[in-house]
């Protein structure tokens, strides 16, 4: 068996963040979290065991997919959206960038079932699992019992991705006083403050709402956003607010990935006047600039979050 990282309960809550949402994962033992973190690499959960959960979210880039417009599946088949990145779970209400999703404890049977993705039923993975002794034997540590169940599954994932909290960029360690902003960044934070926060709140950078981000509709597409998960016509074109804590590593941006960097992403706001405002170029750069300090070094290259090696 895989030996833990974890001596003691892992999740904790950073001194400037809020409350998290009470669930099972906050509490989640040694054991049931670096079993998680097995899952989340293993392509024994695809149909062809040629997919994984990291297939499409990558620890180096914030557990995003940064050489895909759009997600990659079995079969080279391709997805509807971008992977988004994966980070600060406990904090969310709603998961996948239309909301289908109401609990972490779920997020994982959408992309396990969705053809696109995995293309598998949990009945037949959990199959699979059973066959193998090594993870017999593990879910048997993490859980106390014979069988493996979906519930045991579902939960180990959840034990592994609440744990994935970034909370250390230089923004943080500026909030926490223990650093200080450039003049430019500073500039860029005020601007920020003034044209963004609105949507993009701290300490967070976002506040889990559905939005529309002044795109038009990708006509290959055809994504409706919310809409597709209500069926009411206000909802049309509205996605999930994404948090830009680590951006820099996550392109490319928007749900369907068409902004390859972040000038292109600036450049749109600024020449859509109900997002954000006017905005000069050199505004845009100072708020690029203070973007950059949302990224956090220690959480991409975090050891822990890394697929498994036997002892490790």
């Amino acid at each position: 068996m895989l030996c833990s990282f974890y001596d003691i309960a892992y999740f904790q809550r950073p001194p400037h963040f809020p409350e998290p949402i009470e669930q099972f994962a906050l509490h989640a033992n040694a054991e049931q979290i670096n079993l998680g973190r097995r899952l989340f690499y293993d392509p024994i959960l695809s149909r062809d065991s040629t997919i994984s959960c990291s297939s499409c979210h990558l620890s180096f880039t914030a557990f995003s997919h940064t050489d895909h417009d759009l997600s990659h599946g079995i079969e080279g088949r391709i997805g509807l959206r971008n992977s988004p990145a994966l980070m600060n779970l406990a904090w969310s209400k709603s998961l996948m960038w239309d909301g289908a999703i109401h609990h972490l404890d779920m997020q994982a049977l959408a992309p396990i079932s969705h053809p696109d993705e995995m293309g598998e039923n949990i009945a037949h993975v959990l199959e699979k699992l059973q066959g193998q002794p090594s993870y017999a034997a593990q879910f048997k540590h993490a859980f106390g019992a014979e069988e493996i169940t979906g519930e045991y599954l579902l939960k180990a994932f959840s034990a592994f991705l609440v744990t994935l909290v970034s909370s250390h960029s230089k923004y943080d360690q500026v909030k926490l006083e223990q650093a200080t902003f450039t003049p430019q960044e500073e500039k860029g934070y005020h601007l920020f403050q003034q044209h963004c926060n609105r949507c993009h709140q701290e300490p967070l950078f976002t506040n889990y709402t559905f939005q529309s981000n002044g795109l038009p509709i990708d006509t290959t597409l055809q994504d409706y956003g919310r809409m597709r998960i209500t069926g009411k016509k206000e909802d049309s074109l509205l996605f999930k607010v994404p948090t830009l804590r680590n951006i820099q590593y996550s392109k490319p941006y928007m749900h369907d990935g068409r902004f390859r960097n972040l000038t292109q992403v600036m450049k749109h706001y600024a020449s859509n006047p109900q997002c954000s405002g006017p905005l000069s170029a050199n505004d845009q750069v100072d708020i690029i600039a203070f973007l950059h300090t949302l990224s956090d070094s220690t959480f991409v290259f975090n050891p822990k979050f890394i697929a498994p090696r036997e002892g490790k």
